[in-house]
């Protein structure tokens, strides 16, 4: 019961935090996986009643049954449909648009299209989040001030905000191409590590393939957007009532337990 209340607990935590990002673009909400410890056979000791030498069928009669070791959160996954796209008319707001998205065939699941971001570190981040915006020095970059990568990995340095973003992410000033946003391609989105601000890497650094070579991948850009959160409140809202009472639930089992061991050690252990 323990065990079942923890894993609740760590769901609406989760829960929680989708619901506080619903409003965040660009925002992939985390979905749980519980599942439950493995059964434990329990078998009786020293029977000697049963009438029998075959020693399969006295293991058999010897057969307690299974009990339960509880439940645990085994994962959280990111879920990548795409968030609803909102006009903000902002020269900086660039929306990702999924097209055709190439199914992982190991996993049979879509892969995703991600924003390049410059790592604090080393190699590089990635995020749906087009609310870009253009530092002292005229270079693209995120919220958080990190730099926003250009398809051969550099950053992308603009003199103002007078230029314009093709559907196809290339840059124009004057009807000029100066750049083009690097757009990657996670053939395995869940396997990506999530960071904090809606950013994610790679579990071994490495960087991701350009989405532009990877065969049979379309999307678009639209400057102006963003993508927003693909978080479903109502059903996020759901989902918190029903791991509160699955909590509520296991607490009072737990409280049941806890009555009868105290009524046997002060009652019938009295002598």
């Amino acid at each position: 019961m323990a065990s079942g209340m923890i894993a609740q607990q760590r769901r609406t935590e989760l829960l929680t935090n989708n619901m506080a990002n619903a409003n965040t673009p660009g925002y992939k909400a985390d979905q749980s996986v519980i599942r439950s410890f493995p059964d434990m056979l329990m078998s009786r000791l020293g029977n000697t009643q049963i009438p029998t030498d075959d020693p399969l069928q006295l293991k058999t009669m010897n057969r307690v049954g299974a009990i339960n070791a509880g439940v645990y959160m085994q994962e959280t996954l990111p879920l990548f449909t795409q968030g609803q796209i909102n006009e903000t008319e902002l020269t900086t707001d660039v929306a990702l648009i999924d097209g055709n998205v190439p199914t992982n065939p190991a996993t049979g699941k879509p892969g995703a299209f991600l924003f390049r971001i410059e790592n604090q570190g080393q190699g590089e981040s990635y995020t749906r989040n087009g609310n870009f915006t253009l530092d002292g020095q005229g270079f693209l970059v995120n919220p958080q001030g990190l730099y926003v990568l250009s398809d051969d990995g550099t950053r992308i340095q603009l003199q103002n905000d007078d230029f314009s973003v093709e559907a196809d992410g290339r840059i124009l000033v004057d009807d000029a191409e100066v750049n083009r946003i690097g757009i990657s391609f996670a053939e395995n989105p869940q396997a990506l590590l999530k960071e904090d601000n809606g950013l994610f890497r790679t579990a071994d650094e490495t960087n991701l393939p350009s989405a532009y070579t990877t065969p049979e991948a379309t999307f678009s850009m639209q400057q102006g957007f963003l993508e927003g959160s693909n978080v479903d409140s109502a059903r996020t809202m759901t989902d918190m009532l029903t791991a509160y009472r699955a909590f509520e639930a296991n607490q009072k089992v737990l409280q049941a337990y806890d009555r009868s061991m105290e009524k046997a050690v002060n009652e019938i252990g009295r002598v």
